[in-house]
């Protein structure tokens, strides 16, 4: 490549170095910008022709940063954050507070804590609104893939801006019409049991269960604690769910009281930059106050 000397790279060619690190595929760029992925590829040969040098290596799985777009991605970051500031400093009154934040989590802290809480937010601030991301991995508040993330953790990431919300207590449930009535018809083994075997291994409640009942394998395996406490719900079986989950249904009785060797902890987390953002602080204040703890 021989680079040319009038090249200049603009904020649009950032933009798109930006939304290629983060998606890391033509098509989910394309996404992220509101473009076709030809559109994206033509814009990266320009910029790769224009600076001589290869921002991406390309791969079977997809598009690879170089140290150069790594770099440029920063400085777009930087530009989207003075952006995102220079629009927030212009909304004066807090009902004019708009825009999109991404939040990601659980479906079991989704459905039990953020959505009630993103409820009554809603007539406070109408013009906000949520990208909602649900799954066991933690999505890259660093690369900005979600502004505002809600984990159960005992070691939140040293970099990330957290706020303690509580302890995430569970305890052994079953159905409330089911045939289990107390704990000693499980410990003599009359129950089935439901549990994220496979999908959460290291999860606490199946450690507590391979350490207690080291004979009893589950007869139904989930990838989520809210899939447990619905199949237990139908009277298939005993799990182990959250007290701020299960406390406030009709169908599920709890056996045992609150497993201590089972207890973790929920974190709020946010970038340090993107807590300046009015639109993040505002969701992430609103969340630190709302989200109750049984």
């Amino acid at each position: 490549m021989i680079a040319k000397t009038q090249y200049r790279m603009t904020p649009g060619d950032l933009e798109v170095t930006l939304a290629l690190v983060r998606g890391g595929t033509l098509a989910t760029a394309g996404e992220r910008l509101g473009i076709d992925a030809s559109t994206v590829f033509r814009s990266l040969q320009r910029m790769e022709r224009g600076l001589g040098r290869p921002l991406f290596e390309r791969t079977r799985s997809g598009y690879l940063a170089t140290e150069l777009a790594t770099e440029l991605a920063e400085h777009a970051e930087q530009m989207e954050v003075a952006l995102e500031a220079a629009r927030s400093s212009v909304e004066s009154a807090p009902s004019h507070i708009s825009g999109t934040v991404r939040i990601t989590t659980t479906d079991t802290v989704l459905h039990g804590l953020v959505a009630p809480a993103l409820r009554s937010l809603h007539a406070i601030h109408p013009l906000l609104s949520y990208e909602l991301h649900t799954g066991n991995e933690l999505a890259s508040l660093t690369r900005r893939d979600a502004d505002i993330a809600v984990r159960a953790t005992k070691r939140p990431p040293q970099h990330l801006v957290g706020k303690f919300i509580g302890p995430i207590r569970v305890a052994l449930y079953a159905a409330k019409r089911g045939g289990v009535r107390k704990f000693a018809d499980v410990e003599a083994g009359k129950s089935d049991w439901i549990a994220p075997d496979d999908a959460l291994p290291e999860h606490p409640s199946v450690v507590w269960r391979k350490r207690h009942f080291p004979r009893a394998a589950s007869r139904y395996r989930v990838n989520s604690i809210l899939s447990v406490l619905e199949l237990v719900a139908l009277g298939l079986g005993v799990g182990i769910v959250p007290l701020f989950l299960a406390e406030g249904r009709n169908d599920v009785v709890r056996l045992t009281e609150p497993l201590d060797e089972c207890e973790t902890e929920l974190w709020l987390l946010t970038h340090p930059e993107s807590r300046h953002l009015r639109r993040v602080g505002t969701v992430y204040s609103h969340l630190a106050q709302a989200m109750n703890m049984p």
